[in-house]
C-alpha cells in the first residue's frame, strides 16, 4: 500500500493532523487526527510502499515494545487509514 497523493501531515495547534489537497480529497467533514507514533509512522513510510509488516519493524525500531504488539498495532493504524482513504 501506499499513502494517497493530496495528503499531508501538519502541525497545527500542537496536534497532528492529516490535511487533504485537491478537489478528490477535500472532504471538510472530517479532521484526522494522528498521535505521536501513527504521526512516526506516516512521516517514515510517506511516498513508499509499505505493508503492515514495513510498519510494525518501524514502531520496534523505534520504540520499545514487542514484534507482536507492533504488528496488531500495524495492522489497526494500516486498516484505519485505508477506511478513512489515505492509502491505496
Amino acid at each position: 500500500m501506499k499513502i494517497k497523493k493530496g495528503f499531508e501531515l501538519r502541525q497545527i495547534c500542537g496536534e497532528n493532523i492529516i490535511v487533504a489537497y485537491g478537489e478528490a480529497n477535500i472532504d471538510f467533514s472530517r479532521i484526522i487526527s494522528l498521535n505521536e507514533s501513527a504521526a512516526f509512522l506516516w512521516k517514515t513510510v510517506l511516498d513508499k510502499e509499505f505493508t503492515e509488516q514495513t510498519l510494525a519493524d518501524a514502531l520496534c525500531a523505534e520504540y520499545e515494545v514487542d514484534a507482536a504488539t507492533a504488528l496488531r498495532d500495524a495492522t489497526e493504524i494500516a486498516a484505519r487509514w485505508k477506511e478513512v482513504g489515505l492509502t491505496e
